[in-house]
């Protein structure tokens, strides 16, 4: 069980938090059940060896970290024609069926200890809402976090027919003493020949502990795909996911990391194949350097009825120094013999020759290795459909370079 459990969270500042967005009698409820679940629940799980955890989440210190009273950011909501993208407090006016009918529909608000922490206290919200046969893009959140801890939600509902991308920024403004936390958490709900793409571009600051899960349930003829570009914080512990439950639905995952000095990433992408005629493609690039650590888990699962099932995944980090460490774990799991599936994962340094290639074509070391760094995310750069996020990502990269 749990040992994780804040002793000065309450009831009262809860129902503090949902009283100030004017939530309804039934969410402060969904709230406070799960306050009350924490005794019980335990941390995500995290990839473990004989005798080792990759990632220990329990020496998160809540105590220090989390004062859920205590919360302040800058957001940019962005909207297009036809969507509406609505801060939380209007949206439980506005939408109140509607959030009642999908909040915890795809992501369970209990399913551990720090989704169901960012349930009972998250105070800045969003939704997004997607009508019948709208089509639209440049759908945008920044969110800046002002304060010593912040926990987000954002629930994204397409209707049949709906086609929608989304660009999220996160980042640090003011300066805090101490350490932060950020807790976010995003949902989204397709219905009939839906078609979503969520990306995130993650440039917390260096003292900032980052929890994340996201994920999409897929409809019949149905697309939920997701960019991830993790470039900030001390520790990320982010979880990507998909079902496609609906017969001919897809997903596509690109993610990108790049680890510096001791920055700690734990990374995971997740898609169940349910429904007959799916596909998924995931596909992750990282650099680490310094001694930073990089794990990552890639899941394929294949139902019993996933017939005509294509699915891949490739996975590929990057060392730029002797200390820095990755690990990996892809992972097939097949239930119906009617599938083509793949996985990969490789772990490498910069290739010497290439380097003494260039070095002897003029350019100095320090240059040719950033070149090589570069072009080892083009593969992943050139899967990522939002030239605004693509071209966000790279300047990141070549700043963290410099």
């Amino acid at each position: 069980m749990s040992t994780q459990v804040h002793a000065n969270l309450t009831e009262a500042q809860v129902t503090e938090i949902s009283e100030s967005l004017g939530e309804p009698e039934w969410l402060l409820e969904t709230r406070l059940e799960a306050l009350a679940a924490l005794d019980d629940l335990d941390m995500p799980k995290v990839i473990r060896t004989p005798g080792r955890d990759w990632s220990n989440l329990t020496k998160l210190d809540f105590e220090t970290l989390v004062d859920p009273l205590d919360w302040e950011q800058e957001k940019e909501r962005e909207s297009a024609d036809g969507v509406d993208v609505l801060a939380w407090d209007e949206a439980v006016t506005e939408y109140e069926d509607l959030i009642r009918e999908k909040m915890g529909s795809v992501i369970d608000t209990q399913r551990d200890y720090l989704t169901a922490l960012s349930t009972a206290l998250f105070s800045a919200g969003t939704l997004v809402v997607v009508p019948e046969g709208v089509a639209a893009e440049d759908v945008k959140i920044r969110t800046e976090m002002n304060s010593q801890s912040l926990f987000n939600y954002t629930l994204v509902v397409a209707e049949d027919s709906a086609e929608l991308t989304i660009l999220e920024r996160q980042s640090t403004g003011k300066d805090i003493d101490g350490d932060r936390y950020y807790s976010g958490v995003v949902e989204v709900a397709t219905g009939e020949n839906a078609h979503v793409q969520y990306g995130t571009l993650q440039n917390l600051s260096d003292d900032t502990y980052n929890y994340q899960v996201k994920r999409g349930n897929a409809g019949t003829y149905s697309q939920v795909n997701w960019i991830e570009g993790n470039i900030g914080s001390r520790f990320t512990k982010s979880e990507v996911e998909t079902r496609l439950i609906g017969d001919s639905s897809e997903s596509k995952i690109v993610g990108a990391f790049f680890g510096y000095e001791d920055q700690h990433i734990d990374i995971a992408s997740r898609v169940w194949h349910e429904g007959e005629h799916t596909t998924a493609d995931l596909v992750t690039r990282g650099v680490l350097d310094d001694t930073a650590r990089s794990v990552y888990e890639g899941v394929q699962d294949v139902g019993r009825d996933a017939w005509d099932t294509s699915s891949y995944q490739r996975e590929n980090t990057l060392m730029l120094s002797d200390e820095s460490e990755a690990d990996a774990s892809p992972k097939l799991i097949i239930n119906n013999h009617d599938t083509e599936a793949s996985h990969s994962a490789t772990v490498g340094q910069v290739d010497a020759e290439e380097l003494l290639y260039m070095t002897s074509r003029g350019l100095n070391e320090r240059l040719a290795k950033d070149m090589l760094v570069e072009g080892f995310f083009v593969p992943v750069l050139q899967e990522v459909e939002v030239d605004e996020l693509r071209e966000d990502l790279d300047a990141l990269i070549k700043a963290r370079l410099r």
